[in-house]
């Protein structure tokens, strides 16, 4: 496949605000494309070059860098490159308007230059080779090698493709295609209908790399994915929980007995074990193995298995009293560059609470009691690496107290896990089988949020000129869109507001992403990537935004009133962001426990 049909296909993207059409190129390309380059298509059009959890090092190329590619690729002064740079503000359209202008470089480029008129003969499989070569390269020389190999490409380039090709270096691709997307898309193209996503998401919910699902798809059928199970060393993507703050109706909704786990407040981790090897994959999939020498020395030890997989919570805790301590110590420990200081700086313990794996045995489809007892089986707790605490609960009062307790120690809160027949491991998905119910419920609003910012606006005053406002959605996964709940422009310390044209630069498009439903018109359209988390005095209707229009009253949709900043969430993607449904969860929550108080006010009769 050219690199050309991919690039003419990510312009059409560029410029279309509509999912449908999105869907339609997507899958378009996926029927172009031969089978043995799939997957190398699925992750450059994600904007990797492999799937985040092999730890290896991705693109992303600084700007001076990439400036000197250019120079050395068309024979210009690096001035002059760095001049239109700041003209133009991307290095994609920069590469563009050079190729179209100037003949490629012959000095020490000459065998990859083409001749004027020839067509460019780039495939996507030589584009991938030559960026996985620039990313992998490290040591002595390696700088120069980088910039040769980028030089190449771009001599060898036509201007569309010298945009996405400088894009993809930098790792500001911006096209912003969610996974949802491609998995319809490859739905489309190989089976002819979007019916059959659900198998294609549940393959990559087991395997976590959507490459190697569509080459599978590609090349065996459906029947090919149905085969895939859990693999220790690849990662499961994480079932997620819903909220409520009902301790009866909590227990209601699973059926009347559960599991409740204390919520500890640490990272989330998925273990694997593979003889002495271990490996931890954080709650976006990312290999931190690294960051947890300790952790790592724990399982190997504490898990009594040839082959496993468990999940579990790394928490921060006190070196001198065993308590825990608050997520935000954890995050020092990441930032600290000397790992052995930052091991007796910030200690942590492991607290496990799922098996989806164990030596064979695949465990994903198993209930949760099943699960926990086998896990209870193969670990063998020390006093920092041992199961959740946990309780049988039947009555509201004995969750409720659990709760408190759970608060009292320094958790979050708790998880309440229905115990039925059908509490399997839903990897991937959010659904009724896990509640949260955290002690952020006792705030003023039922709980904070994790939005995605989709724009910003322009302040005034001392804020002029600057980004003073960002306007945040919240994820509908049923059409993979997300829809605007509200404008935030407070919470937000002066040294947030002086880094945020900064932090959203990478994410600058100029129209409204597909994928964003929005009636409000921000004076900065960005790619859905940032997650903060969000708290205000209540939710409440509102007309201008999208966010559930309709599913409480007709034509409006939900909002929070009064709404501030945070934190930002660099731990979860968009698709992990609040639910178009929690949301009206939430709401009817809400306007429940005024009926109460409405109620409890009144005179008896």
């Amino acid at each position: 496949m050219l690199f050309e049909v991919l690039a003419k296909a990510l312009e059409v993207a560029e410029r279309t605000t509509s999912r449908t059409q999105l869907v339609a190129i997507v899958s378009d390309l996926f029927r172009k494309a031969e089978p043995d380059v799939v997957d190398k298509l699925v992750y450059l059009l994600q904007g990797r070059l492999w799937p985040d959890w092999l730890g290896l090092p991705e693109l992303g190329v600084g700007v001076k860098l990439l400036i000197k590619a250019i120079s050395k690729a068309y024979g210009v002064r690096e001035s002059e490159v760095e001049a239109l740079y700041g003209k133009l503000g991307d290095s994609g359209k920069v590469a563009e308007q050079l190729r179209t202008t100037k003949a490629p470089s012959t000095g020490g480029l000459a065998k990859f230059v083409q001749k004027p008129g020839e067509t460019a003969k780039l495939t996507v499989a030589e584009v991938h080779e030559i960026l996985s070569r620039v990313a992998l390269a490290t040591g002595e020389g390696s700088r120069d090698i980088k910039i040769n190999l980028i030089a190449s490409l771009l001599s060898k380039a036509g201007p569309l493709e010298a945009r996405y090709i400088a894009r993809l270096v930098e790792g500001r691709l911006r096209l912003g295609v969610g996974d949802a997307t491609i998995m319809e898309a490859l739905a489309v193209a190989y089976t002819g209908s979007s019916a059959n996503r659900p198998v294609i998401e549940y393959a990559y919910n087991v395997r976590a790399d959507l490459g190697n699902v569509a080459k599978v798809l590609a090349t065996r059928g459906l029947e090919g994915l149905k085969g895939i199970a859990p693999t220790p060393g690849i990662p499961i993507r994480p079932m997620l929980a819903e909220r409520l703050s009902d301790p009866g109706e909590i227990l209601a909704k699973v059926g009347g007995r559960a599991l409740v786990e204390y919520k500890y407040d640490g990272e989330r981790a998925q273990i694997h074990k593979i003889g002495d090897k271990v490996v931890v994959f954080s709650r976006r999939l990312e290999n931190i193995t690294h960051q947890y020498p300790d952790v790592v020395e724990m399982a190997r030890e504490g898990l009594k298995a040839s082959e496993a997989i468990v999940e579990g919570e790394i928490v921060c805790i006190d070196p001198d009293t065993g308590a825990l301590r608050p997520f935000q110590e954890l995050m020092h420990r990441k930032r600290k560059h000397d790992i052995h200081e930052a091991i007796k700086e910030y200690p942590v313990s492991v607290f496990l609470f799922d098996a989806l794996y164990v030596d064979g045995k695949n465990l994903i489809n198993k209930p949760i009691r099943e699960r926990r007892e086998v896990l209870s089986k193969v670990v063998e707790e020390s006093e920092r690496f041992r199961l959740s605490e946990a309780l049988l609960a039947t009555e509201p009062t004995k969750l409720e107290e659990f709760f408190l307790k759970a608060i009292e120690d320094g958790a979050e809160g708790v998880m309440v896990k229905a115990l039925h027949d059908q509490s399997v491991y839903q990897a991937g998905a959010r659904g009724w089988l896990w509640i949260k119910y955290k002690r952020d419920y006792k705030s003023e609003m039922i709980d904070t949020v994790d939005l995605v910012v989709v724009g910003a606006f322009k302040g005034r005053g001392r804020r002029g000129g600057k980004v003073g406002a960002l306007l945040f959605a919240a994820y509908d996964k049923a059409t993979d869109t997300f829809q605007t709940v509200c404008k935030v422009g407070s919470g937000f310390s002066d040294a947030d507001l002086e880094k945020m044209d900064e932090l959203l630069k990478p994410y600058v498009i100029p129209h409204r992403h597909p994928r964003v439903i929005s009636d409000m018109e921000p004076d900065i359209w960005v790619v859905p990537a940032l997650v903060a988390e969000i708290l205000g005095s209540e939710l409440t209707l509102s007309p201008q935004h999208t966010c559930c229009r309709g599913a409480i009253r007709k034509g409006v949709g939900i909002s929070i009133r009064f709404p501030r900043f945070i934190r930002w969430r660099p731990d979860k993607s968009p698709e992990d962001a609040t639910t178009t449904e929690e949301l009206i969860e939430m709401y009817r929550s809400q306007l429940r426990k005024i009926v109460e108080e409405v109620t409890e006010g009144q005179p008896s009769s």
